[in-house]
Order: C-alpha cells, then sequence, then structure tokens
C-alpha cells in the first residue's frame, strides 16, 4: 500500500547565492504519493541551518507546485539567500500547508552544502545636508556586503528635533520600524521616499532586507535651521 504523501527529487539546479539576494533554483520532483498536489494546498520551501544544524530561517519562501499521483512537475523555486555570508545547508521541502512539512513525515528534502557569497552591487548615498562620520563610508559598504539592501544610522544634533528621537538606539535593528534616514542604497532597489526633520529617508520595499546601525552616524551641522 502507497503513502498518502510523498516526493521523489529527480534533477535539480542551483544558482550561485549572494547574502540577501533572490536567487531561483530549479527542481523537478515526482508526485510519490497518492494525494493530488493541487488546489494551492502545496508548495515548496525551503529551511537555511547552520554547520550545526541550526535553523537560521525555517519557513521560507513558497513556490505552489501541482501534480497528480505519479506525475513530475518542473518548480523554479524562489528562494532568498540568508545574513551574513558564510557557509550554510540549504534543505529544500514541500509543505502541506497549515498541516506539516513533508520532510516531517519522513521524506527526503534536497540538501545543499553552500557558501553564500558576499552581496555585489553599488550605493548610493542620501545624505542630504547631513556631515557623515569618517568612517560611514566603510560601516555602509560592510553592511551592504552583509546583505542589506538599505542601510541607515542615527543622526547627532543639537538641538534634536524631535522628528529625529528614534534614530538615537547603539544597536543594530534589522527591518526598522522607521524610515532609514540618511540612507545608503543598492543600485536597482526600489526605496519610497520621504522625509525626517529635512533629511532624506527610505522606507525600503518589504521584500528586501534593511538595516538600522546606530554606529552608523551623521550630524547636522551646528545652528543649522530645519524645517
Amino acid at each position: 500500500m502507497g503513502k498518502p504523501l510523498a516526493v521523489r527529487w529527480l534533477a535539480h539546479e542551483l544558482p550561485e547565492l549572494h547574502a540577501g539576494t533572490l536567487a531561483t533554483a530549479r527542481a523537478q520532483l515526482e508526485n510519490a504519493g497518492e494525494t493530488p498536489w493541487r488546489g494551492g494546498r502545496f508548495t515548496v520551501s525551503y529551511h537555511w541551518l547552520d554547520e550545526l544544524g541550526n535553523a537560521i530561517v525555517w519557513d521560507g519562501l513558497r513556490t505552489p507546485v501541482e501534480a497528480t499521483p505519479g506525475e513530475t512537475a518542473s518548480v523554479a523555486v524562489r528562494i532568498r539567500a540568508p545574513i551574513p555570508p558564510g557557509r550554510y545547508r540549504l534543505s529544500i521541502d514541500l509543505v502541506d500547508e497549515s498541516r506539516f512539512w513533508f520532510g516531517e513525515l519522513g521524506e527526503p528534502t534536497l540538501d545543499f552544502d553552500v557558501d553564500v557569497r558576499e552581496r555585489e552591487g553599488r550605493s548610493r548615498a542620501h545624505v542630504g545636508h547631513a556631515i557623515p562620520a569618517d568612517d560611514w563610508e566603510e560601516r555602509v559598504h560592510r553592511a551592504h556586503r552583509e546583505g542589506y539592501a538599505v542601510v541607515g544610522g542615527s543622526v547627532q544634533a543639537r538641538p534634536r528635533p524631535a522628528e529625529l528621537s528614534p534614530y538615537t538606539p547603539p544597536g543594530r535593528v534589522p527591518d526598522f520600524a522607521h524610515p532609514l534616514v540618511c540612507p545608503s542604497v543598492l543600485d536597482g532597489v526600489e526605496v519610497e521616499w520621504t522625509e525626517v526633520a529635512g533629511l532624506p529617508a527610505a522606507v525600503p520595499p518589504p521584500d528586501e532586507p534593511s538595516l538600522y546601525d546606530g554606529r552608523i552616524t551623521v550630524r547636522l551641522p551646528s545652528g543649522r535651521r530645519r524645517g
């Protein structure tokens, strides 16, 4: 007697992966069970694990798949590479949504040991009339290489406008809740532009990783009026 849910992985192709970026892997798989994959209920997804098997990202992006029992499907699997660069294990699996992963049923997963490379690309600074710290450029470029598409930091000002009160924490906050002030944005990344206390600020797109780093600082010139 066959299994209700079963998968057989066939051919696959994995591109070079860069931290924080979106890529497409290709996989061919067979519905080896007795239940049709259809109706949006079944998807291909993945886990990112460290070298000890600890989950770095458990719920990856979802890619729908459809196949009747015995049928083969070819899927372009959308994958967001983890941050920071390094050595990871990528485990591609099927999901019966709101129920379980096939791997939890003892079905095989499609596993790769992957060297995730630094993110590449040119960036552009948007600091307006603010003055970047001496190490601003170095810290920003380091954060972009880690995988962040939009990077901003803290603002030093005397007196400090009330609008700048969120931009004082010293730590690093991915996916910051506020627009990033005086940001650096990688070329090709579309952001929503606004202003905070007369300074350029960017709302990153929801599908790109972004970072607030309090060590990345700009200051406002003394005595300058902001309006």
